[in-house]
């Protein structure tokens, strides 16, 4: 290596859900969530008063959610997210969640900024480093 180059790490390599790439700070929620009713779809903060993490912005994050509380409805809520350029810069998801992910898709359709969505075993998640990471093609996860 150079002097002047950086040493990125590997820290996991995911299951492409949708595949893409990304940078940002991680965040990694405590508990699980409902977009529906637990993300503000306008200011893309956590509203849900019982979660820990109440108030957090989403938004610009690599957010690992190591479990969702489904609705039907959180895909509107990704989708607005996205339109309002507030969403988070990629998701990872301890299990696949195909109505986050059709949130994205359709906002991709619609032109709105697409976003990588990953599936990452919740343990995995546990172990990736805190700071930015980064997201590349094909699902690997890196420090940045």
């Amino acid at each position: 290596m150079s002097a002047g180059s950086s040493h990125i790490v590997i820290a996991a390599k995911a299951r492409v859900l949708i595949d893409g790439a990304a940078e940002g700070p991680l965040l990694r929620l405590v508990e699980p969530i409902s977009f529906w009713g637990g993300v503000d779809p306008e200011t893309g903060r956590l509203t849900d008063p019982r979660h820990p993490q109440h108030g957090v912005a989403i938004g610009g994050t690599v957010l690992a959610l190591a479990a969702t509380r489904g609705s039907s409805s959180s895909s509107a809520i990704m989708l607005e997210l996205l339109r309002r350029g507030i969403g988070p810069a990629a998701l990872l998801l301890g299990e696949p969640d195909a109505i986050l992910a059709l949130g994205v898709i359709v906002g991709r359709e619609m032109g709105y900024p697409a976003i990588p969505v990953l599936a990452l075993p919740a343990a995995a998640q546990a172990l990736l480093p805190e700071g930015r990471l980064r997201i590349a093609r094909g699902g690997a996860i890196a420090a940045a």
